[in-house]
């Protein structure tokens, strides 16, 4: 029934629902309850509802020639997900068939490749069907409702000439307030459903909102009926003090300014677009973040209210991928319209300029990815330019890392202490906000998921919530219930027996052989890979070389120290079924590597240039540098031109011609580019180049695609898909103009999770809010926290089952400022004797120990589901 409002004007509440919240059956029942609870509240009710998720991506690929499906499959696929969610809820699906239809006639549109005006009719179609099956939903769930054209609400000016194709695409809607309208839909019901992302230009074309446009359509829709608040509901609570899935000590952020929440969303911030802000910042109407499934959390409030708080840090957030330019010249001091050459340069490439600084001799800026199309081809042409006005420097692989809140000026000294994480870091660029809302260091990507840990652990308040700023951490809400799920690890089921195990030791690495063997098995039972070898690099533990070895595994080694230590380890170990792949070694090693009758691997043109006659008549491998590296961290990343590793492509047929000239034959190719990566598609692209390669090498049965494959370190990680990477290989493979093995090196996933590091509490400290466990062994033991910045997860084993309630820096007896394992760990209270327990330590953990400060590091021990050792 419509609302009396009877002589006052009208009262409206926008709740809008992302692509995730609505995809899920299990959060409708949430969704009917916040729009159940809304209409109590005596407000009328505009529901605002986004495309099943993946539905608009699957539309824009028909867009392009290079990526559209068959019109049957694409009309399928978003048939069966609509159906699947009503069926899901028992709810019916006849109205389904008019649209699909309507879907139909606009994928076979004869311009669809060229045309904004089509390309726009077709993607509203997402939320056009989400928002009349939402009208179904909620009306089986016992909400009635009224579906309602946003062309209604929303009219974008745009050309009185025929618009261009980004007033299709991104259109930009000021929404005005329309208190007739508002009146007019109060008198005709009380909960409207309205797809968001499209609104009409003014020939009543369909155009869309752009990026962030639901949040938007949610935003204006509020203007236009002078709502009294907008709910965004997605499937996070709201805004946090740093990125909460990489930093579980990020706190909820429970009220920001307008103007905080610009800069968030502007700096990075995910949970919402910059441009959904600007309707409601003008007419000062509140914005609720919610979490959909969560409607027992308050989330964060967007208010004007949040002013009253003062000057103060909200946020650490940091932007990948930037590149940043340097112009330098004595030439440019003093010189009227300078900065104007140089930024036309820019406007005519059409680049949108993100930070920028000045000196007398330097002008610096940066390039944000999200806003610009980067690529190397842009940055050379963009060079080219620059160049004919001053001397220019381009970096590529930049990270901006941005204290965000208000009053920042004000707070420096306050700051000082705290921006001493940034000694001994490169900084290219710093830069302090006009508007007094962020201070701006630009780094190399590679320090900037560690400089933003340090920065939040120093500037952003610990605890537990209860002021009226910071609420909870990410890991305090979600714990249990929430996104950061527990998985059930082997060393959960064991944790009594590893208590006992360590026995009266105070530090111990364990390995779960069960666990080696059950990765191995998963590996060999790929079946596009014919051989898997073990990169003993990652853990040459006699137990678990032979272990491998028995489970049919061939050994990689990286010395002739590794090969001779491999051998005396695994009695099953033959040398036909070991490669050895050195780097930067010796003229005596490959000499002794020769005498022993181990594969080679040769990663360097010198190698066959100058020591060419050493190798005569024999048959070796060659590893090709792809061109590109990935991986977790900068520094595991083993191609590309920055790193040492592989010989370029751009130099094949050198090597063929010095390998011919001493009649060596060319019978593998390798290649390997990085550590931890979680992609398929990774190992795709090696076959599709080294596959390219074999073409000119007549000899080639082998092809090695290295290692890399990365196990999730985080509860919310997904696991690298095997099944999709055997499908890829095989289909690749049988491509390929003649019949080749695939190889497969791993180290890191065939052990990692096998092992744990098991230390006791030695002490804990305070200082101010800052807590500190320290344990028996730090960065000797492990150091990849230290060096890559990597995350293991830490718990308590001596209270393995009890919440955790205090925050924790979790650190060794090193002399050393960066010996520590784990920033912010929520743990149950620790005290001296406990047993803590370091996770996915299988891999680069005792292999990579020290005796630093003359500390031994931890014993290695043996450990069966059934029996130990």
């Amino acid at each position: 029934m419509p609302v009396d409002h009877s002589n006052e004007p009208p009262r409206w509440r926008v709740l809008k629902f992302g692509g995730s919240s609505v995809a899920h059956p299990e959060h409708w029942p949430h969704i009917a309850a916040s729009v159940r609870a809304a209409r109590q509240d005596g407000v009328g009710v505009v529901v605002v509802v986004s495309a099943l998720r993946g539905i608009t991506d699957l539309l824009l690929a028909q867009t392009t020639p290079e990526t559209a499906q068959t019109v049957t499959d694409v009309l399928t696929t978003v048939a069966e997900r609509h159906q699947t969610l009503a069926r899901a809820l028992g709810a019916p699906t006849a109205d389904l068939d008019a649209l699909l239809q309507a879907l139909k006639t606009r994928l076979e549109h004869p311009q669809l490749h060229s045309d904004p005006a089509a390309q726009a009719e077709l993607l509203a179609q997402g939320e056009w069907l989400s928002s009349h099956l939402t009208v179904s939903l909620l009306e089986h769930l016992g909400v009635p409702s009224r579906w309602l054209d946003a062309r209604e609400l929303l009219i974008c000016p745009g050309d009185a000439r025929r618009p261009g194709p980004g007033q299709y695409l991104s259109a930009h809607c000021p929404a005005q307030p329309n208190p007739g309208l508002a009146s007019r839909l109060a008198a005709e019901a009380d909960c409207f459903v309205m797809p968001g992302f499209l609104a009409a230009n003014a020939r009543g074309e369909m155009v869309l909102l752009g990026r962030g446009g639901s949040d938007t359509s949610a935003t204006c829709a509020a203007a236009v009926l002078e709502a009294e608040r907008v709910e965004i509901h997605s499937d996070v609570p709201g805004l946090f003090s740093a990125d909460p899935r990489r930093i579980p000590a990020a706190r909820l952020l429970k009220m920001v300014s307008y103007r905080e929440a610009q800069e968030l969303a502007a700096m990075g911030a995910k949970a919402l677009h910059p441009r959904s802000l600007i309707p409601v910042t003008h007419y000062r109407i509140p914005l609720w973040l919610r979490q959909v499934d969560r409607p027992d959390l308050d989330g964060t409030r967007i208010t004007p209210e949040a002013r009253d708080h003062g000057a103060q840090v909200k946020a650490i957030v940091q932007r990948k991928g930037m590149t940043l330019i340097a112009l330098e010249g004595i030439g440019m001091w003093q010189q009227v319209g300078f900065l104007a050459d140089i930024f036309a340069e820019f406007k005519t490439l059409g680049l949108s300029v993100d930070q920028v600084s000045t000196s007398e001799s330097n002008v610096t800026v940066t390039l944000d990815p999200g806003a610009n199309i980067t690529d190397q081809a842009t940055l050379r042409e963009l060079k080219r330019r620059l160049e004919r006005h001053c001397r220019v420097d381009i970096l590529t692989d930049c990270a901006t890392i941005s204290l965000v809140g208000l009053g920042i000026r004000t707070i420096l000294h306050r700051l000082g202490p705290a921006l001493e994480v940034f000694e001994q870091r490169r900084i290219f660029q710093v830069s302090q906000a006009a508007n007094d809302l962020n201070l701006t260091f630009v780094v190399e990507s590679r320090h900037a998921d560690r400089l933003v840990q340090q920065l939040h652990q120093q500037v952003i308040p610990g605890g537990v919530g209860g002021d009226s700023v910071f609420g909870p951490t990410w890991e305090q809400l979600f714990r249990d219930t929430g996104p950061v799920r527990v998985q059930k690890a082997w060393w959960r089921r064991q944790a009594a027996a590893l208590e006992a195990r360590l026995e009266d030791r105070d530090c111990a690495y364990v390995y779960n052989l069960a666990e080696v063997r059950a990765a191995a098995g998963r590996l060999l039972g790929l079946d596009s890979v014919d051989r898997v070898l073990y990169s003993m690099k990652a853990n040459p533990h006699p137990a678990i070389l032979a272990a491998l070895a028995e489970c049919g595994l061939g050994i990689e080694c990286v010395s002739v120290n590794e090969a001779r230590h491999a051998l005396a380890s695994a009695p099953s170990l033959a040398i036909e079924n070991m490669l050895l792949t050195t780097n930067f070694a010796g003229r005596t090693e490959l000499r002794e590597a020769l005498a022993m009758g181990l594969k080679i691997t040769v990663d360097n043109v010198y190698i066959l240039e100058h020591w060419g006659h050493e190798l005569a008549g024999r048959e070796i491998f060659l590893r090709l540098d792809p061109g590109s590296g990935l991986g977790h961290h900068k520094m595991v990343r083993t191609a590309g031109s920055h790193a040492k590793f592989g010989i370029p492509l751009t130099e094949l047929e050198r090597a063929r011609r010095l390998a011919e000239a001493h009649a060596i034959r060319i019978t593998g190719l390798h290649a390997h580019t990085g550590s931890g990566i979680l992609h398929p598609d990774n190992w795709h692209r090696t076959l599709e180049t080294l596959g390219e390669a074999a073409r000119e090498l007549k000899d080639v049965r082998v092809i090695n695609l290295g290692g890399g494959l990365g196990v999730p370190e985080r509860a919310d990680e997904l696991p690298l898909d095997l099944a999709a990477l055997d499908a890829g290989l095989q289909k690749l493979k049988n491509d390929l103009p003649r019949p080749v093995q695939v190889w497969l090196e791993p180290g890191r996933y065939l052990v990692s999770q096998a092992g744990v590091l098991l230390a006791r509490v030695n002490q804990t400290k305070g200082k101010g809010e800052v807590r500190y466990v320290g344990l028996a062994t730090g960065m000797n033991s492990l150091i990849r926290p230290a060096l890559y910045g990597a995350w293991h997860e830490i718990v308590n084993l001596s209270r393995l089952d009890a919440p955790g309630d205090h925050v924790y820096n979790v650190v060794g007896p090193i002399c050393e400022t960066g010996d520590i394992l784990g920033l912010d760990r929520l743990l149950p209270e620790c005290r001296e004797g406990d047993v803590i327990l370091i996770a996915n330590t299988g891999a680069y953990g005792a292999a990579m120990a020290s005796r630093y400060n003359l500390r031994e590091p931890a014993e290695e021990l043996v450990f069966e589901e059934d029996s130990e050792t």
